[in-house]
């Protein structure tokens, strides 16, 4: 009897702890997202490569002058030899004064808990010496370093901040994939012999606990062996039980299979969500990468960022936020800004965000400028009002919270000050708002109210 114990014993915890992922998304996707990343809520994309030495137009010019866009054939004509191609722009991409211990302070001084590192975009450069890339990657040409290694090690030795890689699996202009393509991807020769043995390098040589998977919207991912990658991912890697991955795997697959959806570029829902999603957004209002040609109307304000990531969080959402930086290795400055004063709010309104769920309502019809997150504590559960703008009279309502005999309100941030409030008839509070000076107001972006023994 002890021995039929001891092996039913050893069967549920094998099953419990060591289950193997199968290739197929029921299976998949039966694996539970790792609790850090839900947690997190906020990371920084980095889209960064031989476009960024252009910088003009972003991270599709070469497509996008391969195609006949006016306005980048005539920017050629003016400012290059008539014979000069895209590839000749590598030699400039040198990253001189590319310091990743840097990044890594300005990074974690954002409020961020991950980054996301651009590590092959659409044109195929690898920003790492890949053994499947020959003459087009970092090593070789331009700045001659491991982009990519580089960051990972700052990364990992200077701040708490997880590593992520983003990794496109198709490039636009390769002749393996081009020749895929043509036989209707019945053949899988730029699949077996260039995308899938980088996505393996990455992991084993990188560890990425982020996954960012994109560019595979033209072939199924039949295709792509996306599904028998991802089940070595979840069974065997290095990063098997931590790393998190997104929805693009495959034609279809967006927003439908995968770890995490992100649905579109800057999925922004407005009512809460029933799979964990990604708002991949970028400061620049237009374009991912690095333009010499921005102006400052073109970057959203710090208070426009605050605004959209509230919305995301109360909907259950994380924001990935991009930079785009130089290519000659630097953060521009009104980057660096904006992430700072997000990491400024991010200190003082942080309870509010980090390991926070989404509350009964998201957003409170009494106001379209406030949205709610909650936490549970050992004493009860803490419902947080994110307002985005300060209202004009001596008073706040909120027609969702319905109050308690012991609801306490206060706000991050402007400490040991009880707000006085009243109840509105079945639900909905009233809350007086005091005379307070500007030096002692915590924020000019958004503020947020806490709210204890409270229901809905």
């Amino acid at each position: 009897m002890a021995a039929l114990y001891l092996f039913l014993l050893f069967y549920c915890t094998l099953s419990t702890f060591g289950k193997r992922y199968q290739p197929t998304w029921d299976s998949l996707e039966s694996r539970p997202l790792p609790d850090w990343y839900d947690e997190a809520k906020l990371g920084i994309f980095m889209h960064w490569g031989v476009f960024s030495v252009p910088s003009y137009n972003a991270v599709w010019f070469w497509n996008n002058w391969k195609n006949g866009n006016r306005d980048i054939v005539n920017f050629m004509k003016r400012n290059y030899r008539p014979d000069f191609t895209y590839a000749d722009f590598a030699a400039d991409f040198k990253a001189e004064f590319y310091d990743p211990k840097r990044w890594a302070a300005i990074l974690e001084a954002s409020g961020a808990k991950y980054v996301v590192l651009v590590s092959k975009h659409h044109e195929g450069f690898t920003n790492w010496p890949s053994n499947y890339s020959w003459n087009w990657n970092s090593y070789d040409v331009g700045p001659h370093r491991d982009l990519v290694g580089e960051l990972a090690d700052a990364i990992r030795n200077t701040t708490n901040l997880r590593f992520g890689l983003y990794h496109s699996l198709f490039e636009w202009y390769n002749p393996l994939y081009l020749r895929d393509k043509a036989n209707n991807f019945t053949t899988q020769d730029f699949v077996k012999s260039k995308s899938m043995p980088e996505l393996y390098e990455l992991v084993n040589r990188y560890k990425p606990e982020v996954v960012w998977s994109d560019g595979a919207w033209e072939a199924p991912d039949t295709y792509w062996t996306s599904k028998e990658f991802l089940a070595w991912l979840y069974n065997d890697s290095p990063v098997k039980d931590t790393v998190v991955t997104n929805d693009r795997w495959g034609k279809g697959d967006i927003c439908h299979h995968g770890g995490y959806f992100t649905c579109s570029d800057k999925y922004l829902p407005t009512t809460l969500q029933k799979r964990k999603f990604e708002n991949a957004m970028t400061i620049d209002k237009n374009h991912w990468g690095f333009r010499r040609d921005a102006r400052i109307e073109d970057f959203f304000s710090a208070r426009e960022l605050i605004a959209t990531f509230a919305q995301t969080v109360s909907c259950g959402g994380n924001m990935l936020m991009n930079v785009g930086p130089t290519s000659y290795g630097t953060i521009q400055p009104v980057y660096e800004e904006r992430l700072l004063q997000f990491g400024k709010w991010m200190r003082i309104n942080g309870e509010a965000i980090y390991s926070s769920k989404p509350w009964t309502v998201q957003q409170d019809n009494a106001t379209q400028t406030c949205w709610y997150t909650m936490k549970k504590t050992e004493t009860g559960t803490n419902v947080y009002a994110i307002i985005l703008d300060w209202p004009d009279t001596n008073y706040l309502y909120l027609n969702a919270p319905i109050t308690s005999s012991s609801t306490l309100i206060t706000m991050l941030g402007y400490q040991d000050y009880n707000f006085s409030y009243s109840k509105v008839q079945s639900s909905g509070v009233n809350i007086t708002l005091p005379n307070i000076s500007f030096s002692k107001i915590p924020s000019t972006d958004a503020w947020v109210f806490k709210m204890t023994d409270i229901s809905n």
